[in-house]
């Protein structure tokens, strides 16, 4: 009798090593960072006295230096390939976990945020580049599609930012230096399977010793990844209101955020029993169609709770039904529509310059971010008690992917073939 088989699994099981590092570094990668940085606003509090002001220009300069600075990582990806980038990308992490561990002044705390956010704008465009030009290896070979690499990607980087909490919660009695080394730990580990087992010519689709700005120039000239990138922004957005907007409907719905881990618990194994399978399908279906659905659904997430935020929440558990539901298909959204565009992303760049076209489209979601945020939580006082006027930044929020759909839907309709499934004659 066979024991029941997990799909990711059993795909990771035939890809080759290369691509299979890849996975394991994100994995690793999102456990360190979430083993601090969800943390890092009680150890700013509670333990070096800041206020609340401060805290958060803290961590509005960390996310800045991240996905502010995509588009540079992706631009030295392509000049110097995959394996330059991420080892100094790995380094400069160890070095801001380090810091946080030992500063307790300002300008300390601001110094490590800053090495921990630039660290990923190199990592992150050096691996999803290097994932999308191994993905094309695996597909032309019968292996396995682009698509169904990059919903691994996710399922990795899922599990990563489930396991770092928890890893987090449970060092919560230690000193804050002690979690930070932890970490560094982690990305020490990180940084020694890449010295040993990244192979060094990695590249991503570019020439060598080109000028770093020869990628930003390609971008700049390709008009149809540049509108793809515009309507495409809108789902970090969406993704962030999981942060931004979701406790505001806790506290309105029940009073208090006590649910909110659970909400995230429940959308996490959604995502781990069903990405695989709905990326394949979403990959026959192809972008033209897949894109407008997957968007369709971010949609309809805000809808539903603008539906039902200005009628007066039912006692007991059925007053979370507008959380779990809004979580849910945002990720199923999510799901269905960013393997996908992933997968696209490489074709609209024609398959060269990769790091600074996933660059740019990564500084574009946190520009959207950065703006959209400020805006949308301007509007989310409206949404902290049952009122008619409570579905405003709802049905503000639906409107942003549901424009994007639009736009996606026009955008691949004629430019993007339907693509065959694998192993098709």
């Amino acid at each position: 009798m066979t024991g029941v088989r997990w799909a990711p699994l059993v795909l990771l099981r035939r890809l080759p090593a290369v691509p299979r590092l890849l996975l394991a570094s994100q994995l690793a990668f999102n456990v360190g960072f979430y083993l601090v940085v969800p943390f890092l606003a009680v150890h700013l509090s509670q333990d070096l006295a800041l206020a609340g002001g401060v805290i958060g220009l803290v961590l509005g300069v960390r996310t800045f230096s991240q996905q502010g600075l995509f588009f540079l990582g992706g631009g030295l990806t392509d000049r110097f390939g995959v394996k330059p980038v991420v080892v100094v990308g790995c380094s400069i992490r160890i070095a801001g976990f380090l810091v946080l561990a030992v500063v307790e002044s300002l300008p300390g705390v601001l110094l490590g945020v800053v090495l921990v956010g630039f660290a990923a704008a190199l990592f992150s465009p050096a691996v999803e580049s290097a994932l999308a030009d191994q993905g094309r290896q695996l597909e032309e070979a019968g292996v396995a599609t682009r698509a169904e690499v990059f919903g691994l990607d996710a399922i990795a980087a899922k599990l990563g930012s489930v396991t770092g909490p928890v890893l987090g919660a449970v060092l919560l009695g230690v000193p804050f230096s002690v979690t930070c080394s932890v970490a560094a730990g982690v990305f020490v580990v990180v940084l020694t399977a890449h010295l040993l087992l990244l192979p060094r010519d990695l590249r991503t689709g570019t020439g060598d010793g080109e000028p770093v700005t020869a990628g930003w120039g390609h971008v700049l000239r390709n008009r149809r990844f540049l509108a793809f990138t515009a309507c495409y922004c809108t789902y970090l957005l969406s993704y962030n209101q999981l942060y931004l907007a979701l406790p505001v409907e806790l506290d309105r719905a029940t009073g208090s955020q006590g649910a909110l881990g659970w909400v995230f618990v429940a959308a996490a194994v959604s995502v781990l029993l069903f990405q695989l399978p709905i990326t394949t399908r979403a990959r026959r279906a192809g972008p033209a169609r897949a894109l407008p659905v997957g968007f369709g659904l971010m949609s309809c997430s805000f809808l539903l709770v603008a539906v039902l935020a200005p009628v007066t929440p039912p006692d007991g558990v059925q007053a979370l039904a507008p959380a779990v539901g809004f979580a849910l298909l945002l990720y199923l959204g999510q799901m269905v529509a960013v393997p996908v565009a992933q997968d696209l992303v490489p074709r609209l760049a024609g398959e060269q310059r990769l790091g600074a076209h996933f660059g740019v489209l990564a500084s574009a979601g946190g520009l959207a971010v950065l703006v959209g945020s400020t805006g949308v939580g301007a509007l989310l006082d409206l949404a902290a008690v049952p009122q008619p006027a409570a579905a405003v930044p709802w049905l503000v929020l639906a409107a942003l992917p549901a424009a994007s759909a639009v736009g996606l839907w026009l955008l691949t309709r004629r430019t993007v073939a339907v693509p065959e499934p694998l192993g098709a004659p």
